[in-house]
């Protein structure tokens, strides 16, 4: 997880990994969280471009984050994560966006 961008619009990618896999799923809860806590972070913009698939615990995550108030914004995600979001629902908790490259 790399943070590109942090204060009240925080933007996170990683660095086009195409699978994230290798994901410490605690280690990026508490970055999270202190990224919220420190810069007042009121919006996550996460860049996947790049990126095929998301370990299901990141989706948990990223909905744990949102219940906490912040906005979630998924920047250029492929098509099985965007299949992956709509069956879960995620789509509708989730802002998603599609820029070009």
């Amino acid at each position: 997880m790399k943070v590109y961008e942090a204060g009240e619009l925080t933007v996170i990618g990683f660095g086009g990994a195409a699978v994230l896999d290798d994901v410490n799923l605690a280690q990026c809860r508490d970055e999270i969280a202190e990224l919220i806590r420190v810069h007042g972070c009121r919006t996550l913009a996460f860049d996947l471009t790049g990126v095929l698939l998301v370990p299901s615990g990141l989706l948990g995550v990223l909905a744990s984050v949102k219940r906490l108030g912040v906005e979630i914004h998924l920047y250029n995600a492929s098509e099985d994560i965007r299949e992956a979001l709509e069956i879960t629902k995620l789509d509708k908790t989730f802002h998603l966006h599609r820029v070009a490259v």
